[in-house]
């Protein structure tokens, strides 16, 4: 926050928040003197805005969270104040990550997360208990989760699994195929 301002950390102390930034609402400040005054002892947040020393007229935006410190003073409360910045500008959209699957796995994913017993998924998928759980464990260790439940999650956060979709389907388009060239195509056996 000394760095908004040109100073350095220590410089502010004493200083008057009101000084520096200007709240974006002013019931946020009526609710937190309201609070300090009630003795509440929770960590209050604060939207505000400032113009920044040698910011040549570009207003910033930020947050103040503000945690009361020491002992309740009906007077001046000690409040520590720590400022975060918001980016100038807005943020270009993030690309979800790129997980490949092959098309058992993501059909095991599917039925994982329909709450399926191991079982039911290997019946479904024509795999034993023990080939359901090896494509699990593997998808367990490559994505680093700890349970099939953080299996599942990932696996929508990745886009394996359609969002939005009942039940579960694969995504589709991040599913690399697995075909053999000596296996007849599904359903044909």
């Amino acid at each position: 926050m000394a760095a908004e301002w040109g100073a350095v950390p220590g410089r502010l102390r004493g200083r008057n928040v009101l000084d520096l930034f200007r709240p974006r609402a002013t019931a946020q400040l009526d609710r937190l003197g309201e609070a300090l005054r009630l003795g509440h002892r929770s960590r209050y947040r604060v939207e505000v805005c400032w113009l920044p020393v040698g910011a040549d007229g570009a207003e910033r935006e930020g947050e103040l969270l503000v945690d009361p410190v020491g002992e309740p003073s009906p007077t001046y409360p000690m409040l520590l104040v720590v400022l975060r910045v918001r980016a100038a500008g807005p943020t270009p959209p993030v690309a979800p990550p790129v997980a490949e699957v092959s098309e058992v796995e993501a059909r095991i994913l599917a039925l994982a997360a329909t709450g399926a017993t191991t079982a039911a998924v290997g019946k479904a998928v024509g795999l034993t208990v023990d080939g359901v759980n090896y494509h699990l464990a593997r998808l367990t260790r490559r994505w680093r989760v700890p349970n099939r439940t953080a299996l599942v999650a990932k696996a929508y956060v990745l886009g394996v699994l359609s969002p939005g979709r009942w039940p579960p389907e694969p995504a589709g388009q991040r599913v690399r195929s697995t075909q053999s060239p000596h296996m007849p195509p599904e359903g044909t056996r």
